[in-house]
């Protein structure tokens, strides 16, 4: 079975692979298994799949759906049980040429849904977001008594925790026993926060130090996320990460996350603007100085990062192996930057560049 699973970079050539097949016919199958379903369910309904293919009029297009069934049906066939994470499977046939590709994989996360369906091309949209590593958004929901951790891939959505406490509302006897029953619900407000930023610790430490996480995204009803953000509660590493915005949110859940995160489209595109902005401004500032804390060319670049002597890798996303040019960076120690188009020197870089340049630690040469 460990043969079958893939890590992000082979998933990324596959990805690759499978958007170059398309057909005249609804005729290239797609299959998404997550974990948990039953490997019978899913042949059952393969085999009703086929046994209507009968019914498709054009002989050309009949077998090549009956093939890529068949060669689904008879991988699916070897497998006792679907794996952890899931199985996602491609099957199809070019009906100019003949070709024919049948490729089955566990990918590196779990399958988000079932999904079957056979069409003119294959659907990678459940897979793509997996490649996507580099700009986690870490998401934060509190309020006095509940918070929500969630964390941002892409475009995918996933939640971490959920936290909830008992603390009563505000006493009105007045007096001394007002003032009493205010410290002991702010005391429980106060080790609620401590709770929800030991429990964020250890759902995003793991991720910085991986080099995986960008930002925190902040949010709650009223005064609950500033009460929280400026009381110092979170560790230092996740709470230079805040993104300086808070966002208000109404709820909790999934539900108080796609809230937060569709408030703050705006900010989280200009976080990872104003980052490759940045990068681009130091490598053109140790350029013009001509002090020899740049790098550039493929070979030259790898060289430095083999050193370990890059800081920061400037990679343009176009570049066909942007993702493991990605991947040895982080490898090697080098912070890496996505430069898009919307960045002003983009096209200069990729131009001039090659689309792939680094800043170093220090001078090499």
């Amino acid at each position: 079975m460990k043969k079958l699973k893939v890590d992000r970079l082979q998933l990324k050539r596959i990805i690759q692979e499978l958007k170059k097949w398309s057909a005249p016919a609804t005729v290239l199958l797609s299959l998404y298994i997550p974990p948990g379903r039953p490997m019978s369910d899913v042949l059952s309904l393969l085999r009703q799949e086929y046994a209507i293919t009968d019914n498709i009029k054009l002989k050309k297009t009949r077998t090549a759906v009956q093939r890529a069934l068949s060669a689904a049906m008879d991988r699916l066939s070897k497998i006792p049980k679907v794996p952890d994470n899931g199985l996602a499977l491609f099957c199809g046939e070019d009906m100019d040429t003949g070709d024919f590709i049948c490729i089955m994989f566990i990918p590196p996360e779990k399958v988000p849904v079932f999904f079957y369906r056979t069409d003119k091309y294959f659907h990678t949209e459940f897979l793509e977001d997996m490649v996507v590593e580099s700009n986690l958004v870490g998401l934060i929901i509190v309020e006095r008594d509940a918070a929500t951790i969630g964390l941002l891939k892409g475009s995918r959505l996933e939640v971490l925790e959920e936290l909830e406490d008992y603390i009563p509302g505000k006493h009105h006897r007045g007096g001394q026993s007002q003032r009493r029953f205010d410290r002991i619900i702010e005391q429980m407000v106060h080790e609620f926060y401590k709770r929800v930023a030991e429990h964020a610790k250890r759902h995003f430490e793991p991720l910085i130090q991986q080099g995986k996480l960008k930002a925190i995204l902040l949010g709650g009803p009223a005064y609950s996320k500033y009460d929280f953000l400026e009381g110092d509660y979170l560790d230092y590493r996740l709470k230079r990460l805040v993104l300086p915005k808070l966002v208000d949110v109404a709820y909790q859940g999934e539900i108080g996350l796609r809230e937060m995160v569709m408030k703050a489209g705006d900010i989280l595109k200009e976080q990872m603007y104003v980052d490759a902005l940045k990068a681009v401004e130091e490598f053109k500032l140790h350029l013009a100085k001509d002090d020899g804390l740049v790098i550039y060319g493929d070979e030259e670049v790898k060289q430095a990062l083999d050193m370990g002597a890059v800081k920061i890798l400037i990679i343009d996303e176009t570049r066909e192996d942007a993702h493991e040019w990605i991947e040895y960076a982080k490898k090697r120690g080098a912070k890496p930057v996505l430069l898009s188009d919307d960045i002003p020197e983009g096209a200069w870089i990729k131009k001039t560049f090659g689309g792939i340049v680094g800043i170093l630690r220090y001078r090499i040469y």
